[in-house]
């Protein structure tokens, strides 16, 4: 029995006994958010105190840098999603070192290359702009010391994650006290990006230490070219999902900062950090229980289908109860977090927190199509939604503004679950997703 079961009211304590593995996912899952809500709470102060302190075009600037180096990062991965990582450790666990080996191989090349790409093209399309060049270049050197998220990976197929939340948290925590001091000494935009690099290098020594603890170590790690062979044929499809993924997720930032300025990147960031602040929770829950769901394919599809219908409905319902209240005080939040310089930014917060159910929804569709091998079915959709991104913001923003962008970003997020409905494969999950959304019982 998990050791926090002591804690809870009895009648639900005598509901969760015996169901061992049920009480690994909620105990998981509880850490997950403890760390998620740590870093929403702290991060909300320290964001809105940067906000202030910088003012919108040197946030639009910090914002910018931050959108710009997301769009490379794709790869520094590889397009090794961690749930592909996990399905392999809970599959062939005896392959466990050679999984992890190769794996976190290719993401330091991976990551050299991401800084490569950041810093080449940055300069090319801003020749000009010395302070943007510094903050992409310090940014992108931590996409490097990523590459020790692998461990991360071994935690998660143990449903263990209470270890990466210690070592997670110690680093934020450090690192926003970092940014409270560059705050009060007045320091400049570059400070601020060293600081977000060496969060990740903290990190990196972090995850070392707890995997030793665990008795493990990365010298027992062996890389194998067969399994780089696999990886990368597994990996491909998700390397362009996850690029068509980050384009409708941050382009819109690059392209309001390409078409409006800094200063419109700085209104319209804060909305759309505000509204991203949530989408921890889908990723907490669907971390916890796709070793589950992963186990539930080997046991049937009814209790197959029967988990994953239980996600939808509880992904939507999580949403809808974030989703009303900020929309309805959208510009309250805006004025007492940031202030009336960012005021512009509540009608953007009201349209682009309905993004939210989609993400939701798209987190836990991400469960089954791994499951179901169906990776080249996730980068045509997603490329679908980017795609419908990009138009609509090139049409949009020009006419509406910030405004325009929110709208180009509620569609684009729509269209991989509603393109669920027009592939035999998933038209079966694609209704289930629609039931959930009209609260119709799966």
């Amino acid at each position: 029995m998990q050791n926090w079961i002591r804690f809870i009211p009895r009648f639900i304590r005598i509901r969760l006994e015996g169901r061992l593995n049920l009480q690994k996912i909620i105990g998981n899952t509880g850490w997950l958010f403890f760390y998620s809500l740590l870093r929403m709470g702290v991060g909300v102060f320290v964001m809105t105190w940067m906000a202030r302190y910088l003012g919108p075009e040197k946030f639009g600037i910090w914002n910018y840098s931050l959108a710009f180096v997301t769009l490379f990062s794709v790869f520094a991965t590889l397009g090794l999603d961690s749930r592909i990582i996990i399905r392999d450790i809970v599959r062939d666990s005896e392959y466990k070192n050679e999984i992890l080996g190769t794996t976190f191989a290719l993401k330091v090349l991976g990551g050299i290359l991401t800084l490569l790409l950041s810093v080449g093209v940055i300069i090319f399309i801003r020749p000009d702009d010395k302070l943007t060049h510094w903050v992409v270049g310090i940014i992108a050197a931590g996409m490097i010391f990523q590459s020790f998220d692998t461990i991360d990976s071994w935690f998660q197929s143990k449903v263990l994650s209470k270890y990466t939340v210690y070592v997670k948290s110690a680093a934020y925590l450090l690192m926003s006290l970092a940014k409270i001091a560059a705050i009060l000494l007045s320091a400049s935009l570059i400070v601020f990006a060293g600081i977000a690099s060496m969060e990740i290098f903290l990190c990196s020594i972090g995850l070392l230490i707890v995997y030793w603890i665990n008795g493990q170590s990365i010298i027992e790690w062996r890389i194998r070219w067969s399994r780089v062979k696999s990886l990368l044929n597994q990996g491909w499809p998700m390397i362009f999902s996850t690029m068509a993924s980050i384009i409708f997720m941050k382009i819109d930032m690059v392209m309001i900062g390409q078409m409006l300025g800094d200063k419109a990147v700085g209104i319209y960031s804060v909305a759309a950090r505000i509204s991203e602040l949530w989408y921890f929770i889908p990723v907490a829950i669907v971390s916890s229980v796709y070793p589950s769901i992963v186990e539930a394919k080997k046991v049937g599809e009814e209790l197959y289908h029967h988990r994953l219908k239980h996600l939808f409905n509880l992904m939507v319902a999580l949403s809808y109860s974030i989703i009303i209240p900020v929309t309805l005080l959208n510009k309250w939040i805006i004025t007492l977090l940031f202030g009336k310089y960012y005021i512009e930014a509540g009608p953007v917060l009201a349209i682009h927190i309905w993004s939210a159910v989609f993400v939701f929804l798209g987190v836990s569709r991400g469960s089954y199509l791994i499951t179901e091998g169906l990776l080249v079915y996730i980068f045509l959709t997603t490329a679908l939604g980017a795609v419908v991104n990009i138009i609509l913001n090139i049409f949009l923003i020009p006419s509406y503004g910030i405004l325009g962008a929110a709208i180009a970003t509620l569609v684009a997020y729509f269209m991989p679950i509603f393109s669920c409905l027009f592939y035999r494969k998933t038209y079966k999950i694609g209704i289930m997703m629609l039931k959930s959304l009209v609260f119709i019982r799966n």
